[in-house]
């Protein structure tokens, strides 16, 4: 079994989203159980429509809830081993879940989770990771919001754990790793991300294929498995590509209303239409993975629909059951042991 925590409370909607998405992942999932942490008067209700959920959820009642505006400080003041979002991510470092998944406020879901679970050894900052859809299927990016500004080494420990996470949610056996950069060329780009391809070309692992240099416009083209950069351009284009998609799809939502033959066309064109508003919605390719933590936690989409929370638990079930954080952690012990200088006649005898 696989045991998932769920912070009832988080993202727009509550545990009107969660507790139906919840029974949606358990579906694609027997092998699942719940720990549900929210407000007993709005969650109880809701649980008991779904009997099936029911029979494998514990719930455990939370009154405090962190609000989506509210500061990380001011959340770790006020829902410190209090709040239905603390609770979840508890639940991970007690051994009671294998991970926990939120759609909360980012911001305090990341102050709690490395509060409560702290970094891995070796690893200085965490970073979140989202999946995007690309030309060639999906690739991973990170980090899209939780280190803004990163150093060469950052960069390096990004790629090797966003290596380590291609390999359990894609089952690659050495995915491509590529540093977002203005161009393509070894002498472009800030110093920091130029050292960061030295460093991670010669350290020559043998879980990642170090593509090089990448720019903006190779994400959606899939060219990597994996696209390393910091948090602050990470964001800005994770934004970016949200609102493109947003306004293609009302520039064609107006080109196929303009005239009658257009409205007919849409007719014979609408299945292709839904298909890629499905591929495009944020809120459906859902689950972003905080990593470098000792836990595995999922961040959902705060405004997500039922069907975009079970998409983020199943991004979280496939983290546990291919032993995500195991693999990062083996990465940096290998990466750790080539650096290491050959052991001379004395120490080798």
């Amino acid at each position: 079994m696989i045991r998932i925590s769920l912070d009832a409370m988080g993202g727009d909607f509550g545990p009107q989203v969660v507790i139906p998405g919840a029974a949606k992942a358990l579906d694609r999932h027997p092998d699942v159980t719940f720990l549900l942490f929210g407000q007993k008067a709005l969650c109880e209700p809701l649980l008991a429509k779904y009997p099936k959920l029911a029979a494998k959820t514990v719930f455990h009642d939370c009154d405090v809830a962190i609000t989506m505006d509210e500061k990380p400080s001011a959340a770790l003041r006020r829902g410190r081993h209090v709040s239905s979002m603390w609770r979840a991510i508890d639940a991970v470092k007690s051994g009671d879940a294998d991970v926990a998944v939120s759609a909360g406020n980012t911001g305090a879901l990341m102050a709690m989770a490395v509060f409560c679970l702290r970094t891995m050894a070796g690893i200085e900052r965490p970073a979140i990771a989202g999946i995007w859809p690309t030309l060639r299927g999906e690739s991973i990016v990170l980090d899209i919001g939780a280190t803004i500004g990163a150093d060469a080494r950052q960069l390096l420990d990004f790629a090797l754990m966003g290596g380590a996470m291609a390999r359990s949610l894609f089952e690659i056996e050495r995915p491509t790793v590529g540093l977002l950069n203005v161009g393509v060329e070894e002498v472009k780009g800030q110093e920091e991300v130029r050292e960061a391809g030295r460093m991670i070309r010669e350290a020559n692992l043998s879980t990642i294929a170090y593509h090089g240099f990448v720019e903006g416009n190779d994400i959606g083209r899939g060219v990597v498995d994996v696209v390393v950069t910091e948090g602050f351009t990470g964001n800005i284009a994770l934004k970016t590509a949200e609102g493109t998609a947003k306004q293609m799809a009302e520039l064609l939502r107006s080109a196929m209303s303009r005239t009658l033959m257009s409205k007919i066309g849409y007719l014979f064109a609408k299945g292709a239409f839904d298909r890629l508003r499905e591929k495009m919605d944020p809120r459906k390719v859902n689950g972003g993975v905080f990593l470098g933590l000792n836990g595995i936690v999922i961040k959902s989409h705060g405004g997500t629909d039922a069907e975009g929370y079970a998409s983020a638990i199943d991004v979280g079930y496939d983290m546990v059951r291919n032993q995500l954080n195991d693999k990062i952690l083996q990465d940096l012990k290998d990466y750790h042991a080539r650096r290491l200088p050959p052991a001379g006649p004395e120490e080798a005898a």
